[in-house]
């Protein structure tokens, strides 16, 4: 069901185009990428420019004055930040994609975490180890969470937790398997654990965190994508936080193998390899691998941007987001990592001893990318997934 707020007016303005706003912050963002490199976290003129552009807000409903854009746009967004600096980009991702439990929460609820709070963020790390055991009102939740990335920025976090019953079982669904809710705690109760020390994606803060013996009210708590728990009737909202999360983070590889094959194609214009004569941009292997791996990265952003539409129009045929779509969702992000990850090491391979130094640019999108490409959603094991839904078997939908 949907219920109206009323809520103070925003801080930016909802109708302007998050793409265009993208475009405006990015100079910023790739000014500011050593320092959020150097830091291991954004930069605070960074955050403030995403929240001044209002891009946490991309696809919070607009009733909570966000700009309830598509996941085509929040791919775009991403994809432009990425070529920029991808930390920050991944940050806003995750974030962004943490706002779609604001349909699964009391309207009041949704108004105290975003909507009275023009700043107002959430995040979430991966769940290692936590329980949450009713007690009258609500939960004490305890546990220990990991890769938070921008959880540092953000007002309130999220934990989730597999459910202990008063009588010490757990909680779990008619086919036995353990039902998952997620605790929203404001950032002060949280202890943070700084284990961040990676190759790649330096900037983004992922560290662990934990909660002992944190009461969470029940109206604090969800399960997310869950038809029965949804409180906003928004044919968006058909789609789950990992659609989000498997395209946009599919933009986000997109974006920087997008920037190093355009350096690349900068490089060429006048560097002449040792013992050669000629530029790269002269090289006829050169004019067939660049059009080769352009090829490669169109066709997996046009793949990726296809099954988003088919699964739109999915949803405003029947109501649902059926199988198949699903399916094709997670074909073309996880492959569009993969196939952004080749083309990132095409640029880095072929920009020669350049490409090692830390002055020029393909040394850090090269660690960034690949460390993109270690998420869950570019795991390689989607793709048995997908196949196995084409040779007629019903594969398991956990991650789909």
């Amino acid at each position: 069901m949907s219920a109206a707020l009323e809520l103070p007016a925003s801080t930016f303005d909802p109708t302007a185009d998050p793409v265009a706003q993208a475009r405006a912050i990015a100079p910023l963002l790739r000014a500011e990428g050593p320092k959020i490199e150097a830091l291991g976290q954004l930069t605070p003129a960074v955050v403030e420019s995403l929240h001044a552009s209002g891009l946490y807000r991309t696809l919070l409903p607009r009733q909570l004055n966000g700009y309830g854009a598509g996941l085509a746009t929040f791919g775009q967004v991403l994809e432009i930040l990425a070529g920029a600096d991808a930390s920050t980009t991944w940050c806003l991702g995750q974030a962004v994609g943490c706002s779609m439990a604001s349909a699964y929460v009391d309207p009041a609820v949704a108004r105290d975490i975003w909507g009275d709070d023009p700043r107002g963020v959430l995040a979430w790390g991966f769940l290692q180890q936590a329980t949450a055991k009713m007690v009258p009102g609500g939960y004490s939740v305890t546990g220990k969470w990991g890769f938070a990335s921008g959880g540092h920025h953000a007002s309130w976090m999220g934990a989730h937790c597999h459910v202990e019953l008063p009588d010490g079982s757990i909680l779990k669904d008619a086919n036995g398997t353990r039902i998952e809710r997620t605790m929203l705690v404001p950032q002060s109760q949280l202890n943070w654990i700084n284990n961040w020390d990676v190759v790649g994606l330096r900037g983004t803060g992922s560290d662990g965190y934990t909660l002992t013996d944190v009461f969470v009210p029940e109206a604090y708590s969800l399960r997310r994508d869950t038809d029965s728990e949804r409180r906003i009737d928004d044919p968006f909202f058909q789609f789950t936080t990992t659609s989000a999360y498997s395209s946009g983070f599919a933009f986000v590889s997109m974006g920087i193998a997008r920037s190093m094959l355009d350096a690349l194609k900068d490089l060429a214009q006048a560097k002449t390899p040792s013992n050669t004569s000629r530029t790269l941009r002269d090289s006829p292997v050169m004019h067939h691998l660049v059009a080769q791996n352009e090829a490669k990265l169109r066709s997996a952003r046009a793949f990726v941007l296809e099954t988003i539409r088919d699964a739109e129009d999915c949803i405003r045929r029947t109501g649902s987001l059926d199988l198949e779509n699903r399916i094709l969702m997670r074909l073309s992000s996880t492959t569009a990592i993969q196939h952004a990850k080749q083309v990132a090491e095409f640029a880095y391979h072929e920009a020669g001893a350049t490409a090692i130094f830390a002055s020029n640019v393909f040394e850090q999108k090269m660690r960034d990318i690949h460390a993109s490409a270690q998420q869950l959603q570019g795991r390689t094991g989607h793709i048995e997934i997908c196949g196995q839904y084409f040779l007629g078997f019903t594969p398991a939908a956990r991650h789909l």
